[in-house]
């Protein structure tokens, strides 16, 4: 009974996580389209965030000890200010749909290239097989799509959400070898990112929030700060705890199919069945390439 409670507790986790990312796609696409700048966004996301973390930043510290240059910079930007930043740019040009394809959909395909350049490590099987599904789900959203004359300007969203998953991918690698705990990390990244990076983006011209009502910022505040980066961020440490990170990472299938779903309902985006068949090759890719078939042989 108690294995029982654990599994579904971890479950509970793994599926409000993906809820969660999907719904990062979904309300920064709306909101990047309407009210907000990206650069509002992400002051939204990082300040209010950074504020109710402090009393750990004291505790804990926000240096990345031991930590190579390179390493410690992607370590204090890479997941909490960059890659959010690239991928919520990526919606301002491309539907969410696309976006959940090529951003969380090729971060499996992204981090095995990282992995293999920065430690050595190689795919099984199982794994390559998925990744080449990625590849080519993502070449039937991305650049086919592009290349029909799918909208003007989007495959300018599709290298931002690219470059965002794979700042996302090596910030993961690295991460993996630097022995730091995930709420350390989380610290870290957004004591960093709003140090950092807040000063440049009111610097950029493109923050004044003129268009937000009081309700716009108050419901953006604690979307994109409380739930979407700190609270994901725990729901998946904890999913992980419980469940194994190969099956936690295997929820992430879910993304591409939900987006789309939700883009379609939601945005009213369109999606041809050309794109659909992407997006569904993309979802097993990811499953695929979370290692769990591998795993679930072994034991």
């Amino acid at each position: 009974m108690a294995l029982f409670n654990i599994n579904a507790f971890g479950l509970l986790a793994a599926v409000a996580t993906v809820l969660i990312w999907t719904s990062f796609m979904l309300i920064t696409r709306f909101a990047v389209q309407s009210t907000f700048t990206v650069e509002e966004i992400l002051i939204l996301r990082l300040l209010p965030a950074f504020l109710v973390m402090s009393p750990l930043m004291l505790k804990l510290g926000v240096l990345p000890r031991g930590q190579s240059w390179p390493k410690a910079l992607i370590l204090m930007l890479g997941a909490s200010a960059i890659s959010p930043f690239l991928i919520s740019s990526g919606l301002g040009y491309a539907p969410a749909s696309d976006g959940g394809a090529l951003a969380p959909g090729m971060l499996p395909f992204w981090t095995a290239i990282a992995a293999y350049f920065i430690t050595g490590e190689q795919p099984g099987i199982p794994r390559r097989i998925g990744l080449a599904m990625i590849l080519i789900g993502a070449i039937m959203v991305g650049l086919l799509q592009v290349l029909d004359g799918a909208g003007t300007g989007v495959w300018k969203g599709h290298l931002f959400f690219l470059a965002g998953s794979g700042v996302w991918a090596v910030h993961s690698v690295f991460f993996k070898q630097s022995g730091i705990s995930p709420m350390h990390g989380l610290i870290i990244g957004i004591f960093w990112g709003t140090l950092i990076i807040t000063p440049l983006l009111f610097l950029s011209g493109k923050v004044s929030f003129r268009n937000a009502e009081t309700d716009d910022l108050i419901m953006m505040i604690v979307l994109q700060s409380f739930v979407m980066s700190i609270l994901a961020m725990l729901l998946f440490t904890y999913a992980v705890q419980l469940l194994g990170a190969a099956q936690t990472a295997a929820f992430g299938a879910l993304i591409p199919v939900l987006a789309l779903l939700g883009g379609v309902v939601f945005l009213g985006e369109v999606v041809t069945p050309f794109k659909l068949g992407g997006v569904v090759l993309v979802m097993l890719g990811v499953f695929l390439a979370s290692g769990i078939i591998g795993r679930s042989r072994v034991g």
